[in-house]
C-alpha cells in the first residue's frame, strides 16, 4: 500500500497512538504521549507543548498517510490543503478561546472560517518546512506535516526560526494558490488582507483535463466526510497518474502512486 505507515517514524507513531487511544479511550495514559486536539480520516493534529515556537500557541498538523512532502500533491489534494487550513484556523482559535466547542473544524459560516474572519490571516500562521531546512526541535523531514501557531513566535529563537522564515517556509495560502495558478486563470496570489473568492471555493482548480473534454484529474489523497458535504473526486481517466505531470511546487519531483 503506497504511504503505508514507515517503522520508526515519529509522526507515523504519533498517529497511530492517537488512533488507539481513540478506540480504547479508558486506557492508562501515557505521560510522553502527545495532546492530541483533532484525529480525523486525514489528519492527527496535536499541540506542541515541549517546544512552542508561541506561548500563545502551535500545534502540529500532521498527515496520517505517510506522505514524504509537498511535493507528493497534485491538483486534486487542493481540498485537502484548504481542509487542512481551515482546521489549522478552527484549532488556533480554540486556543484563544478555550471556551469554543471542537464540533466541527469547519466554523458555522457557510464558506469557512476564513470567509468569516479575513483578519486570522494576520493573526495565525500555517504552513511547510521545506527540506532540507527542518525545525531542529521535531526533526522530522519525510512526513508530511504542517506547523500553525499563533504570532508572536515569542519562543523560536533566532537558529530555529530560519526554519520559519521566508527561506524554508512555505506558507498553505500560497501553495494553494499556486497550484491554483497552474490550473486555472486565477493569476493572483492570495491576497494576506482581501481574500478573494477563490479562496472560499476549496476545490477551486482541483480538477484537470484537457481541452477536448477528457479528463485528468490525478486521484486525491483526501478522505472525505460525507457529514460535511466532501465528495471525493472523480477518478482519473486512464493514464493519468501522480507521477506524471502536475501543477505542484516542484514540477521536476516524482510523485508516487495513490494507495490502492
Amino acid at each position: 500500500m503506497e504511504f503505508a505507515p514507515k517503522r520508526g517514524c515519529p509522526m507515523c507513531g504519533i498517529v497511530s497512538a492517537a488512533a488507539a487511544a481513540a478506540t480504547s479511550p479508558h486506557s492508562p495514559s501515557n505521560p510522553n504521549t502527545h495532546e492530541i486536539l483533532w484525529r480525523d480520516d486525514n489528519f492527527t493534529v496535536y499541540r506542541e507543548t515541549a517546544n512552542p515556537v508561541s506561548s500563545k500557541g502551535h500545534i502540529v498538523i500532521v498527515f496520517n498517510l505517510h506522505v514524504p512532502s509537498i511535493y507528493t500533491l497534485s491538483s486534486s489534494d487542493l481540498p485537502l490543503l484548504v481542509t487542512l487550513r481551515d482546521l489549522s484556523y478552527r484549532l488556533l482559535a480554540s486556543l484563544q478561546t478555550p471556551s469554543s466547542p471542537l464540533s466541527s473544524p469547519i466554523s458555522s459560516h457557510p464558506q469557512g472560517l476564513l470567509a468569516s474572519r479575513p483578519d486570522l490571516r494576520q493573526t495565525f500562521r500555517v504552513g511547510f518546512i521545506t527540506p532540507p531546512f527542518k525545525d531542529n526541535k521535531i526533526p522530522v523531514t519525510d512526513h508530511l506535516h504542517a506547523h500553525a501557531y499563533i504570532l508572536p513566535a515569542d519562543r523560536m529563537g533566532w537558529w530555529r526560526a530560519v526554519a520559519y522564515s521566508s527561506i524554508a517556509w512555505y506558507d498553505v495560502n500560497d501553495l494553494i494558490a499556486e497550484i491554483r495558478e497552474e490550473t486555472t486563470n486565477n493569476k493572483v496570489r492570495s491576497s494576506t488582507n482581501n481574500p478573494r473568492p477563490i479562496d472560499f471555493v476549496p476545490d477551486a482548480g482541483a480538477r484537470r483535463g484537457t481541452a477536448d473534454g477528457v479528463e485528468t484529474t490525478d486521484p486525491s489523497l483526501l478522505v472525505a466526510d460525507p457529514e460535511r458535504g466532501e465528495a471525493n473526486l472523480l477518478p482519473p481517466t486512464p493514464g493519468s497518474s501522480r507521477s506524471g505531470q502536475h501543477p505542484g511546487p516542484s514540477p521536476d519531483a516524482t510523485i508516487p502512486h495513490l494507495r490502492v
